[in-house]
């Protein structure tokens, strides 16, 4: 009997007692890319931080893509409750398709629309890689019917097929920064994939000069109604996506 309470003892005590989890960046730098990352590009990073007057680590972080530009912003704050500051901004290494969003499988195009980073890859084909959640509830709303395909990632090298390369030296410095505020506990990191500055600038010589398609027509016209909110005010607010598949 005395053994066998004991036994029980010992296991209620190991329910109770559960062992140690590793946070998010402990998990991480398993992996030696991850802490090669590190080991080039820690410094670096903080001294970007520094320079815009920001401590680092990052409370919340944004990434703004823009496909004509070829650009990616990296937008910060270090405080839930401040506005984001432009920390950087990242060239597309190299790029694929044209403007407007992603339909198919195989198209070649990188997708427009509010996003997030939905995987960390540190052992990617390309180096390290951020995988974006494409395709999400508003492009299976507007493509019914066909194979959306999928696996679309900000990651290094030089080479996409729809996805956002900036090189494995620029990756490091970017995986570094969403390690540290997914660790710093933001769950959900935005990305804002648009086909142009001009979407904010002037949407409507965007439409007439780049696209005479109803549908990416009226995506431009909603991600920039809800886009807007951001341009103008430098605050994140939440995105939702109504039945019919616009943003809200």
């Amino acid at each position: 009997m005395g053994n066998l309470v004991g036994l029980i003892s010992i296991f209620v005590i190991g329910i109770l007692i559960p062992a140690p989890s590793m946070d998010f960046k402990e998990d991480q730098l398993r992996y030696q890319r991850v802490r090669q990352a590190y080991q080039d590009k820690e410094s670096t990073v903080k001294s970007m931080f520094a320079s815009r007057g920001l401590t680092f680590p990052p409370r919340e972080l944004l990434l703004r893509a823009f496909k004509k530009e070829k650009t990616l912003e990296v937008w910060v704050s270090d405080s839930q409750a401040s506005k984001l500051k432009l920390l950087n901004t990242y060239k597309f290494c190299s790029s694929s398709g044209s403007l407007g969003p992603k339909r198919k499988q195989g198209d070649g195009q990188i997708p427009e629309g509010f996003y997030h980073i939905d995987r960390f890859n540190p052992a990617s084909n390309f180096y390290l890689s951020l995988g974006i959640n494409y395709p999400n509830k508003s492009d299976r709303i507007n493509n019914l019917g066909n194979n959306l395909g999928g696996d679309i990632f900000i990651h290094g090298n030089c080479v996409t097929i729809g996805c956002i390369p900036i090189t494995d030296d620029k990756i490091k410095e970017l995986y570094l920064i969403a390690v540290e505020a997914k660790n710093a506990g933001q769950s959900r990191i935005p990305v804002h994939i648009f086909p142009s500055k001009d979407l904010f600038a002037n949407v409507e010589d965007l439409i007439a000069n780049d696209s005479d398609d109803e549908k990416t027509v009226a995506l431009w016209r909603n991600l920039n109604s809800v886009g807007k909110h951001f341009s103008s005010t430098a605050e994140l607010k939440r995105i939702t996506i109504d039945d019919k598949g616009k943003y809200q």
